[in-house]
């Protein structure tokens, strides 16, 4: 959700298209899973904590990434 939310601010629309699938199909299989087993609630937790760690990873990735530009923009 991360790429997602940056590629949809930056108007990267076949980009977000295709994000959107992959993320659509992630779900569908995350709610496949705890629909089949509705009192392992150790699925849900995994997948929150999987959730939490790639949020945190793409967020952080991106705020080193705009560190480079923003230091690679010449001075006015």
């Amino acid at each position: 959700m991360t790429v997602w939310t940056k590629l949809v601010s930056k108007t990267q629309v076949l980009a977000t298209g295709f994000v959107t699938i992959v993320n659509v199909m992630i779900w569908y299989y995350v709610l496949q899973a705890i629909v089949n087993d509705v009192s392992n609630w150790k699925v849900a937790l995994l997948y929150a904590v999987g959730c939490a760690f790639g949020a945190m990873l793409g967020t952080y990735a991106f705020q080193i990434k705009e560190g480079r530009e923003k230091k690679s923009l010449p001075q006015a």
